[in-house]
């Protein structure tokens, strides 16, 4: 009989970049060789435990939770270079129970919090304090004991087993044999199987799984070199040498092991102790400490009393009985403290003066939130629903997610810390992974393929949320000839395919928080973010799972715009705004909007969002929460209808009367689902929690709920009191229809109160920019003054509205950008190299003794205080002393001279030296000063040059300005049209699109290809920002002599899309600005004219030859010929003058021609 066996050392795709041993994969392969437990030990990491421990439970397997840890030679606090790989040793850990689980949790954590040095290590210390429940096997070669093995050591190899078999207790610690068809395995494995025997320690075999089969080898040799930055065919990388490191069955591990059928019988042993089970969905919320003599639900029950009051002051009761229902369900569902901890640290933020969003999600359906202040934008009078926030018929987390101001959201999480205590509150782990565009793109270049041919195939996968490579297969037929003819693609794709979805790499939820009610070590494994802030190692849906509160604390820019525009405008103008109290029925503001120019505006800035609100042209804030709803792939296709239901009132039809009071706000369409839940509640008695599940049964596309649910809608359902439509007296037609158009709308359907409470700070956006438009513009450029190109945008914007731009002023500026009377003035902290000490110093200088009054002056008073060379010179080229009585060639020939003096002059000083200079009276001082030299201002170029040199970018004017009219009308995009959409945003260019850009070429690098051509990468800065543009050998051999830098040029093309950054282009076409082609064009009354006249309009072309086109157009058929190639000619006044004699001055027209600015054009 075949003895069981049970796999207890094993990677899966948590060993980031190490393991390809996807758990689904594993768990199923398990099964399918009918082992009943595995086990899951990634190396120091417990990021896969829970989705192991889930799948195969799922699947009848008994999950064993481990984690093959690395353990310091001393301890874990020493930290001295050297050592290679003897910094560490592999020793293998699995929990044998809960507690083990717990102290396996706590092992982990410490291997992070105190002992990461290249790993997360820990020590014997460590595993003394933590062995109960946890069983031990010696690893790998590179085990502490097989190491001694190696190096010859027999008898400290002994000693070490012993030691770790003290730490575990007798019977809790293996020794691991392993057989890859190394050599040195072979004579550890005799080693231990004597020392076994004489020191009466079970042996264990094991696998070293790092893939799931056999054929996976090739793949997983991939992932090595995508870890170590390789390429296939290098010499000298990292390997697993053998092709033996996948799942082997049973039968395989004992034709390996046939002399130790103990250490193969001894996986079963310890899976059997194995007996780990974990606790999903039971809440461990913290409590929140409330006043003496209150309860938190009586706290909870005052707040909110309080707030309906002033929120409320005019209710007769019915908003009263909403709000105790809605607390009635909170309490139900156990979400009293929730409440509270919120409500607390938001008013810790507000009387902070940090800015709160008005809220985000579903949470601003809830009337106890808007009476609380978490959210600030009413409920009832946007027929916002709690239910669809908390549904008393299913129990789920409360989700309320929070926008701060971005430059404090941090202070507001310090505040959290200290009050909850630091091991209770800890940020969580995110993953990148392999996509499906991202992971060609990483084979190929493993695979050392050309960029050009691997950027094709990547092309092909569409640009779609979760696209898969399998189903880029399905839905593009370019990419599947592709895949089934060429031999090259299909191992590309292949090799791709088994690596797609691993996760490559971990990073911090930009904004995701846990609170818990014990440390949160108790509950889960905890890791350090590069930032050195712990987080967790199970991500947010996880801990959702486990029942831990997350809360997201985001940052969000525009808050930040609105409250530094808020104190600009009180600065400046002494007006004091409370943006809790605006008037949102302003007319003014919302025709602003509907001119499109809402740059800068919230949500409403991309160039498609601009043109659909252009034509909206919004009336109220319901319209611009329709206009963020709808404009997404999806909802798009009901814009007409919606556009044409607003401006055409009597166009609406409502299926029953029952759908108007829910459907009129959005012009007869259904756009959100709240709407959803509306409809089916009043027509056919749902309850509001029911409706729900309806809406997400539609949402998720669950065809089986639908169904049945499309019965109850319809014709009731007595077992669970629905009454149904045609009981309520709709016709059961009608009732059928509507159910069909809700399950269209509903998979499109987006979430009101998510967008109501973005269109609140779209609006806000909007009335600051519509009545502070230099303060807004001001503040909307400090919030991105890290970001040139956005800058360089904004900029153009404000050239837009007529809002000047002025160079930093030593004298004005202050850090950031600022108001000057109807201008905006550049801050100081946009001079390279001039740092916040260096602001600090002038501005406290400033304030102090007055302004600066030349160079002299300011060198003398500013020396010793951070200030040297390099920020001098910055200081003159960024124009910040333009206001002292010299020009900035004057300046620069002098200031390093001036500062040598000063410095010369301090040093005597504090030596008690007396110089000449101080010997004389004070009125004859200034004829010892370094003078001015007698020169000119450098040349315009020159002084434009130094300006994009020290801040990024031109202020006193621009290189292409004088070129601006004839740019605009050539080009279809802007560069800043490249760059990644932020958050929220759809992309401006799309791939393949053709494009026109225009503008400097300031870089050029050129590489040769494998087969020795040249190629070129040149950037082009336009107005606004620059792009990338991709010159391929054909068209850089073309195009060589066009390719100089600091030449301008228009440049045609496709867009080549990128994910994550800036978008780029592929040149097909280049022209040097100051090329202009003509078309000549020649008029004939009719078809029968240019008959008659054919031959002799081709002789009185004959002569001419050139470059321009000529087309013929036909008055009475009102149509052009354009004709070929062959026949263009050169259009200059001895052609014009001969043809206005033959056909007539008014029948011969020559038309400039420039560079097709159209998208379209092939």
């Amino acid at each position: 009989m075949l003895m069981s066996f049970v796999h207890l050392h094993v990677h899966t795709e948590y060993s980031l970049l190490d393991g390809s041993n996807k758990i689904r994969e594993y768990v199923a392969r398990v099964k399918e060789l009918g082992m009943d437990s595995a086990a899951i030990t990634d190396h120091g990491v417990m990021y896969g435990v829970i989705d192991f421990y889930k799948e195969a439970k799922a699947r009848g397997i008994r999950p064993i939770l481990g984690c093959e840890v690395y353990v310091a030679p001393e301890s874990r606090f020493d930290k001295e270079a050297g050592g290679g790989e003897d910094r560490y040793y592999h020793l293998v850990l699995l929990a044998e129970n809960n507690e083990g689980y717990q102290n396996l949790m706590k092992i982990v954590s410490i291997g992070f919090t105190e002992g990461f040095y290249y790993r997360p290590r820990v020590d014997k210390e460590v595993l003394r304090t933590y062995h109960k429940g946890i069983i031990a096997l010696s690893a790998c070669l590179a085990g502490e004991v097989q190491k001694d093995i190696m190096k010859g050591q027999y008898e400290q190899a002994c000693r070490t087993a012993k030691e770790y078999e003290e730490i575990f207790g007798k019977g809790n610690f293996f020794l691991e044999l392993q057989d890859h068809g190394i050599p040195a395995q072979k004579q550890v494995n005799q080693a231990l199987i004597r020392m076994s025997r004489e020191l009466e320690i079970e042996l264990v075999a094991t696998n070293d799984i790092h893939y799931t089969y056999e054929d996976d080898v090739k793949p997983h040799d991939i992932l090595l070199c995508l870890q170590t930055g390789k390429r296939l065919a290098d010499e000298d990388r990292m390997r697993y040498e053998g092709g033996q490191y996948y799942v082997k069955s049973p039968e395989e591990m004992a034709e390996l092991f046939p002399y130790a059928p103990r250490a193969l019988e001894n996986t079963q042993k310890i899976a059997d102790r194995c007996r780990v089970e974990i606790e999903f969905g039971v809440t461990k919320l913290p409590r929140y400490d409330v006043p003496e003599g209150y309860t938190a639900w009586e706290y909870l029950n005052e707040k909110c009393a309080e707030g309906l009051g002033e929120r409320y002051p005019g209710d007769d009761g019915t908003l009263k009985e909403r709000l105790d229902y809605e607390l009635s369900v909170i309490r139900k569902m156990g979400y009293v403290d929730y409440f509270l901890i919120v409500w607390d640290f938001i008013k810790y933020a507000k009387d902070h003066g940090i800015a709160v969003g008005p809220g985000r999600g579903s949470a601003a359906g809830s009337l106890v939130s808007y009476t609380l202040g978490i959210t600030s934008i009413d409920p009832v009078r946007y027929q916002l629903l709690f239910e669809r926030f908390l549904n008393p018929e299913r129990v789920s987390m409360p989700d309320i997610d929070i926008d701060f101001c971005v430059e404090r959201r941090q202070e507001v999480i310090d505040y959290v810390v200290r009050k909850y205590g630091k091991e209770r509150v800890a940020q969580i782990v995110t993953f990148g992974t392999l996509a499906a565009r991202g992971v060609l793109r990483d084979v190929g270049r493993v695979m050392d393929l050309p960029y050009a041919f691997v950027d094709s195939i990547a092309k092909m996968v569409p640009q779609e949320l979760n696209i898969t490579l399998d189903r880029a297969l399905d839905a593009n037929p370019e990419f599947r000839a592709l895949y089934d003819t060429n031999e090259q693609v299909k191992e590309l794709v292949d090799m791709s395919r088994r690596l797609e979805g691993l996760p490559r790499h971990t990073s911090m939820h930009a904004a995701g928080v846990v609170i818990s009610q014990k440390d949160v070590v108790e509950y889960v494994p905890l890791s350090r973010a590069q930032d050195g802030s712990l987080t967790t190692q199970f991500t947010m849906t996880t801990l959702e799972e486990l029942g831990l509160l997350k809360m997201d604390f985001l940052g969000l820019r525009n808050l930040t715009v609105i409250q530094n525009t808020v104190k600009l405008v009180e600065k400046d103008k002494g007006v004091h705004i409370d943006m809790d109290h605006l008037d949102y029925e302003d007319k003014e503001v919302y025709a602003s909007l509907g001119t499109g120019r809402t740059d800068g505006v919230f949500q409403l800035e991309s160039s498609g969002m601009k043109n659909f609100i252009k034509e909206l042209k919004p009336q109220n804030l319901e319209d611009v929460i329709a206009g963020i709803s709808l404009y997404r792939p999806g909802p798009m296709d009901f814009i007409p209808q919606y556009i044409r239901g607003k401006n055409h009132p009597e166009t609406i039809t409502y299926d029953c009367p029952e759908l108007e009071p829910i459907l009129e706000p959005t012009y007869g369409c259904i756009v959100y689902q709240e709407q959803v839940m509306q409809i089916v509640q009043r027509l056919a008695g749902y309850t509001l929690g029911r409706s729900d599940l309806l809406r997400r049964a539609m949402s998720k596309k669950k065809a089986e709920v639908m169904q049945k649910e499309r019965q109850s809608f319809v014709y009731g359902n007595e077992e669970e009191q629905v009454p149904g439509c045609i009981a309520r007296g709709i016709p059961e037609r009608t009732a059928i229809k509507i159910y069909g158009d809700m399950v269209d709308f509903a998979k499109y359907a987006f979430n009101k109160s998510h967008a109501a409470a973005y269109a609140v700070v779209a609006y806000q956006t909007a009335w600051l920019k519509y009545y502070y438009p230099v303060e807004f513009m001001a503040a909307l450029m400090t919030s991105v003054i890290d970001n040139a190109s956005k800058v360089s945008e904004y900029i153009m914007t404000c050239h837009q509205m007529g809002i000047g731009i002025l160079p930093p002023d030593i004298n004005e500026s202050e850090g950031v950008f600022s108001v000057s009377g109807s201008s905006i003035r550049y801050g100081l902290n946009a001079i390279k190299s001039v740092g916040r000490p260096v602001i600090e110093g002038v501005t406290e200088e400033r304030s102090g003794h007055g302004p600066f009054t030349d160079l002299n002056d300011f060198i003398e008073r500013m020396s010793g205080r951070e200030i040297n060379k390099r920020t001098v010179e910055n200081f003159i080229k960024s124009g910040a002393f333009d206001s002292f009585p010299a020009n900035r060639r004057q300046m620069m020939m002098v200031y390093a001279q001036i500062m040598d003096r000063t410095a010369q002059k301090k040093k005597n000083e504090f030596a008690g030296q007396m110089s000449l200079f101080d010997l004389v009276p004070e009125e004859e001082k200034a004829a010892y000063r370094i003078k001015m030299p007698e020169v000119s201002e450098y040349p315009r170029e020159d002084v434009l040059a130094f300006e994009k040199e020290v801040l990024g970018f031109y202020i006193s004017g621009h290189p292409l300005e004088e070129y601006e009219e004839q740019w605009r009308r050539r080009i279809t995009h802007v560069t800043t049209d490249f760059l990644p959409p932020e958050d929220g945003e759809e992309a401006k260019v799309r791939d393949g699109e053709r494009a026109v850009v225009g503008g400097m070429i300031t870089g050029k690098t050129i590489k040769s290809t494998k087969n020795n051509k040249m190629m070129a990468f040149i950037t082009v800065e336009d107005l606004a920002g620059s792009v990338e543009v991709i010159v391929f050998p054909r068209d850089y051999e073309r195009n060589a002599g066009l390719l100089n830098v600091d030449d301008k040029v228009y440049v045609s093309g496709r867009v080549a899309a990128e994910e994550d950054r800036a978008s780029r282009m592929i040149l097909e076409r280049i022209t040097p600005f100051d090329t202009v082609q003509r078309e000549l064009w020649i008029q004939f009354a009719d078809m029968q004219e240019y008959e008659a006249r054919e031959s002799e309009l081709y002789r009185s072309l004959m002569d001419s030859e050139g470059s321009d086109r000529v087309i013929l157009y036909l008055k009475k058929e009102k149509k052009k010929k354009i004709l070929p190639v062959n026949r263009n000619v050169k259009v200059d006044q001895e052609l014009l003058e001969r043809l206005y004699g033959i056909f007539g001055e008014k029948n011969v027209k020559a038309v400039k021609k420039y560079i097709e600015n159209t998208a379209e054009m092939n």
